[in-house]
């Protein structure tokens, strides 16, 4: 369907390819190609606030200055929005979760992103893009984000759940590459991104999604739960995945487990609990 609105004036294209490791390879491989049209935005840069040390390594970013940047990239009212990344939509995801949690929801991610493109040969252009400014009109909705305290409190209440969506072995304890403790939150269970995935990086099947979810949600609505990851970046991923199978209301805490280890005072367990 993209690939049918290239020229067209109301669809916007955003490109979020990234690599924690590497935090300027994305806009290097944007540069060498991407699908025409699209804008490039920086996962620190754009879709980031600032980080004090204790508000996690991703903290959502100022609304004011986040509105103003998806008006410079020509999202206005009306406008259609579809993101990508480089296959699973973990970055893609922030995006479409900004614009939805600013009052959005036209805003799609581009299943298996610039990696399935590429492999169907479609039209790509290099060199950086620009679009002309629209007005961004939008205001935060309630209702989307679950704060420390919360989660605090959710992960002893068996009418809630957590939902941690990173590796296993970073769940358990067992190696942790990004933060300074090791372990997961109190009470949470590990549903990793990656099994809303196909070998291609596509997403699973509707119903395939929604069984690996009631399995790591056991008898509680979506609505009642919450997914985290090491940023609140990859937990995005779920949350789209959840949509996708007709699981909606699964909630985001943004500073997810680096906001959460930041704080001495804050319980930290390393054992094996739920589904992976």
């Amino acid at each position: 369907m993209l690939a049918a609105h290239l020229a067209d004036p109301d669809w916007v294209i955003v490109d979020c390819r990234f690599e924690l490791p590497r935090p300027d390879w994305g806009q290097e491989q944007y540069r060498l190609g991407h699908i025409p049209g699209a804008v490039y935005a920086h996962l620190d840069r754009d879709l980031s606030g600032p980080k004090t040390g204790r508000n996690g390594r991703h903290p959502l970013p100022d609304v004011a200055q986040l509105q103003t940047r998806l008006g410079q990239w020509g999202i206005g009212r009306g406008a259609q929005v579809v993101v990508y990344d480089q296959a699973d939509g973990a970055y893609g995801s922030r995006v479409w979760w900004l614009l939805r949690y600013l009052g959005h929801p036209a805003a799609a991610v581009l299943d298996g992103g610039w990696a399935k493109w590429q492999r169907e040969g479609r039209a790509t252009r290099a060199g950086d893009e620009a679009r002309a400014p629209a007005e961004f009109v939008g205001s935060v909705q309630g209702g989307l984000t679950v704060t420390p305290a919360e989660v605090a409190r959710m992960g002893q209440d068996p009418g809630r759940r957590l939902i941690d969506v990173r590796a296993p072995e970073r769940y358990r304890g067992e190696v942790e590459p990004l933060d300074p403790v090791a372990g997961h939150i109190p009470g949470a269970v590990n549903h990793c991104f990656k099994n809303n995935l196909n070998p291609d990086g596509t997403f699973r099947p509707p119903a395939e999604l929604r069984a690996g979810l009631e399995a790591a949600l056991g008898d509680v609505p979506a609505g009642q739960a919450a997914a985290y990851c090491g940023s609140g970046v990859t937990a995005t991923q779920m949350i789209l995945a959840a949509e996708q199978a007709g699981l909606p209301g699964l909630k985001l805490y943004p500073g997810s487990w680096s906001e959460w280890c930041a704080d001495p005072s804050r319980p930290v367990s390393q054992s094996l609990k739920g589904a992976e």
